[in-house]
């Protein structure tokens, strides 16, 4: 890895994003597709967008992202994450600015899996009395 580029792991969910920044023009590959291509969503593409926002360094640095597992919205997730912790890589005056937004922070609420004896994770059979 060179001196001008910047590598970091995203997760959220089950979702794990490895994403590489360099300096560039602002333009966003994801499993080799383009932003827009591959989250259709507005909100997903904004989420992406926010570390960017928030350190000004909108269209600053060209972003590769290999995104695998979970759904769209827990991707969006990884993807910010990973984001978020390259920056630091590429400037650690990012640091006070991201971790007061909580985006360092990996968002650890996963599916809680189903119990045995049980309908779902927590809720039982419908009681009868009689």
């Amino acid at each position: 890895m060179s001196d001008d580029q910047y590598y970091a792991t995203g997760k959220r969910k089950n979702a794990v994003a490895r994403v590489w920044l360099k300096p560039g023009s602002g333009n966003i590959v994801v499993n080799e597709r383009g932003l827009d291509e591959y989250f259709r969503r507005q909100t997903s593409r904004m989420v992406i967008m926010q570390p960017f926002e928030l350190t000004q360094t909108v269209g600053r640095f060209d972003v590769m992202v290999v995104v695998h597992g979970g759904g769209l919205s827990g991707q969006a997730g990884a993807v910010k994450h990973g984001i978020s912790r390259a920056l630091l890589g590429a400037s650690t005056s990012h640091r006070p600015v991201l971790k007061a937004a909580g985006f360092l922070t990996r968002d650890s609420r996963v599916k809680e899996r189903k119990k045995y004896g049980k309908r779902g994770a927590r809720a039982s059979f419908q009681f009868s009395k009689r």
